[in-house]
C-alpha cells in the first residue's frame, strides 16, 4: 500500500505522525511511504533521515492525497485539505468528529474511510492511541498551570509547591483517567495539595493504592466540585467520553466563586471542552481571562513537545498502521474489533454512535457498514 505522511498545518503543531524508524518498518513490510517535505522538521527529523529510512519525499500535500491509499496526520484535516480527500481513501488520524461538524460533513460527502485514533478502544475500555498523548497532556497541564499562576502571566502569584513554612497550592483534577493520573503525578511531585474527582469507585480505590499521601481521592459530585473550586489554585479538566462531546462541568457562574487569578486547564478542549467558558486557543496565544480566571485551552497541547510526542505516538499507532496497510481497511477492521471501534465514517455513513448522536446523523454500526 502507498501511505502518505502529511506535514501538520494546524497552528503551532510540530508533531509528525510517523518517525523514520516507522518508515523503515513499513518498507520492510513491502509498503511505500510518501512523506511531505519538511513534515518531520518540528519533531527533529530531517528529510534526509526519512529518505535514509526508505521514504519518498513529496513536495505538496496535493500529491500525497492523489497517490496515497491511506493518508496520516496527527491532527484532523483542515479546510485547506477538504477538497483533496478522495473516495475510499483511508484517513487515519485524530478526528474528534463530535466537535467537528464541518469535517464530518466533508468525510461523509467524500465517501472516504475515517478512522479516528481516539476511538480505537480495547475491551477493558482503554484507548491505546489516545493514551500516549493523554500522558503528555496530563503532565503538561501541571507545567502550564504552575506557570500561569505566576502574577506576570495573569495568575495570583502562587508557587504551586510552596516552600517550608508556606502552604502549597491546591490542584483540583476532574477525572481520574490517563490525563488525570499523569497530572496528579506531576502536581504531587511538586508538593501541591491534590484532589482527584472521579465517578468510578473502583478507579478511586486503585488510585488510592498508587498515589502519594498528598493526593486525595473523592467521588465526583456537583456539590464536591462547587466546594473544591473555591479552594483550588489550578483546576484541570480531564474528563473523556470516547468519541463524544465533553460534558460541561463548570459554569460561568461557578467561576465567580473561585480565587481571582486561579487557572483552568481544559485538556478536554479537543472534544468541545468541559468548562462552559472554554474556547480553543493556540500555543502562540494560549490563555485568556474570564471572570478573573485564567483559561488555558490549547487544543494540541502535546504539540509543544513534539520530539517526545512523535516517538510516543508512533510507538502506539504503528501496529494498527501496519495492519491497515497489510490487509486493507475492510479486512483489518473486521479482523480487529479494537480497530473497528475507531471507524467513525465509512463511505458516507456515520459508524460511531456518539458522533451520530451528537451531530444528528443516522447511526450505522461499523460492522454492518463494511458489508453494505
Amino acid at each position: 500500500m502507498i501511505v502518505g505522511i502529511l506535514k501538520e498545518i494546524k497552528a503551532e503543531e510540530n508533531r509528525v505522525c510517523m518517525t523514520p524508524a516507522g518508515v523503515e518498518i513499513m518498507g520492510q513490510n513491502g509498503h511505500t511511504v510518501l512523506v511531505e517535505k519538511n513534515a518531520g522538521i518540528g519533531s527533529g527529523f530531517t528529510d534526509k533521515a526519512y529518505e535514509a529510512a526508505g521514504a519518498e519525499i513529496v513536495d505538496t500535500p496535493q500529491e500525497i492525497f492523489k497517490r496515497a491509499k491511506m493518508v496520516m496526520h496527527v491532527k484532523e484535516p483542515l479546510p485547506a485539505e477538504y477538497d483533496l480527500i478522495r473516495k475510499d481513501q483511508i484517513i487515519f488520524t485524530y478526528l474528534h468528529l463530535a466537535a467537528a461538524e464541518e469535517l464530518t460533513k466533508v468525510l461523509i460527502k467524500s465517501g472516504s474511510i475515517g478512522i479516528a485514533y481516539e476511538t480505537i478502544q480495547k475491551d477493558d475500555g482503554s484507548l491505546p492511541l489516545l493514551t500516549p498523548m493523554s500522558e503528555v497532556a496530563g503532565r503538561m497541564a501541571i507545567q502550564q498551570g504552575a506557570k500561569y499562576l505566576e502574577m506576570a502571566q495573569g495568575g495570583h502569584g502562587i508557587l504551586l509547591g510552596g516552600v517550608p513554612g508556606v502552604d502549597p497550592g491546591t490542584v483540583l483534577i476532574i477525572g481520574g483517567g490517563i490525563v488525570g493520573i499523569n497530572a496528579a503525578k506531576m502536581a504531587c511531585g511538586l508538593g501541591a495539595k491534590v484532589y482527584i474527582l472521579d465517578m468510578n469507585l473502583e478507579r478511586l480505590r486503585y488510585l488510592s493504592d498508587v498515589m502519594p499521601s498528598n493526593c486525595f481521592l473523592l467521588m465526583s459530585k456537583p456539590t464536591t466540585v462547587r466546594r473544591l473550586i473555591k479552594e483550588a489554585d489550578v483546576v484541570v479538566g480531564a474528563v473523556l467520553i470516547p468519541g463524544a462531546k465533553a460534558p460541561k462541568l463548570l459554569t460561568r457562574e461557578m467561576l465567580k466563586t473561585m480565587k481571582r487569578g486561579a487557572v483552568l486547564v481544559d485538556v478536554a478542549i479537543d472534544q468541545g471542552g468541559c468548562f462552559e467558558t472554554s474556547r480553543p486557543t493556540t500555543h502562540a496565544e494560549p490563555t485568556y481571562i474570564v471572570e478573573g480566571i485564567v483559561h488555558y485551552c490549547v487544543a494540541n497541547m502535546p504539540g509543544a513537545v513534539p520530539h517526545t510526542s512523535a516517538f510516543a505516538l508512533n510507538n502506539a499507532t504503528l501496529p494498527f498502521t501496519l495492519a491497515l496497510a497489510d490487509k486493507g481497511a475492510k479486512r483489518a477492521l473486521l479482523d480487529d474489533h479494537h480497530l473497528l471501534n475507531g471507524l467513525n465514517v465509512h463511505r458516507g455513513r456515520v459508524t460511531h454512535e456518539d458522533v451520530a448522536r451528537d451531530l444528528g446523523y443516522d447511526f450505522v454500526p461499523a460492522r454492518e457498514a463494511l458489508t453494505l
